[in-house]
């Protein structure tokens, strides 16, 4: 049961005293949305100096300092997405703060994800059963209100243990075992899933060992740096044959365009 409003005193010094403090609160208001204002505009106008500044330094990465531009651009697009979610955070709290805004700005389009039709799906059904909550009638299907939400698995290790029995003949004695499956690295610890997952992090995804070694570490697995090093070198012994066929295929072209490095 919501309770009743409650009614303004009958003192007028009481009343004035009301007024007063409702509008100190909406100048401290006021005076919090124009700070907020100030501070999305700062963050505006850096975020389109540094994209600027990226998009120069991106026509100009093919060079002999290439390397140093691209750290350069990295570091950039870091502190763009840290500025980029500070003013989004100010942006919310401000829509907050304003009591009654006059003509408020367009919001930024928000581009939806685009999901591939491989990814897997769960549908999840919230049926509200088959008896009608207020008459007890029996319901029937009329059409549904269907939402999506893009949910991650988190990745984690596991142990496969293979166990292979010996078994001797009961005849002829002789001793019978099916043979060891085969491995990325011979007397290796390291699955294919692993070892691909280690190798596109570090070449791909630029994730230095050291760092996998710390996310190891926390589903589990103390996997030392000295390991991830020769898992890394043996990876790209094993999958030399396919960089040779690549490059084969390369070479036969007609053409071949290339940049300094």
């Amino acid at each position: 049961m919501s309770e009743a409003p409650s009614l303004p005193p009958d003192d007028p010094a009481e009343l004035r005293a009301m007024i007063a403090a409702l509008e100190a609160e909406n100048a401290a208001m006021r005076a919090e949305t124009t700070r907020l204002t100030a501070i999305l505009k700062a963050h505006e106008a850096l975020v389109q100096a540094l994209q600027i500044r990226i998009a120069k330094l991106q026509r100009q990465k093919f060079g002999a300092s290439s390397e140093k531009i691209e750290r350069e651009i990295e570091q950039l697009e870091l502190a763009l997405e840290a500025l980029e979610v500070a003013a989004s955070a100010a942006r919310e709290l401000e829509e907050e703060l304003e009591a009654e805004p006059a003509a408020p700005e367009p919001a930024p389009m928000r581009r939806k994800p685009k999901v591939s039709e491989a990814t897997p799906r769960e549908r999840i059904v919230l049926d509200p059963g088959h008896a009608c909550p207020d008459c007890g009638g029996e319901l029937r299907l009329v059409g549904e209100d269907m939402s999506e939400i893009l949910e991650l698995i988190s990745a984690r290790l596991k142990v496969i243990e293979t166990a292979r029995p010996k078994k001797s003949c009961r005849r002829c004695e002789k001793i019978t075992q099916t043979p060891a499956p085969a491995r990325p690295i011979p007397r290796a610890m390291a699955g294919p899933g692993l070892l691909a997952h280690i190798l596109v992090s570090k070449f791909d995804d630029h994730l230095p060992l050291y760092r996998q070694n710390e996310i190891f570490a926390r589903m589990g697995a103390e996997i030392p740096a000295s390991t991830l090093v020769d898992w890394c070198g043996q990876g790209v012994r094993v999958l030399s044959p396919l960089v040779a066929r690549i490059r084969a295929d390369v070479m036969a072209s007609d053409r071949l365009h290339a940049d300094d490095t």
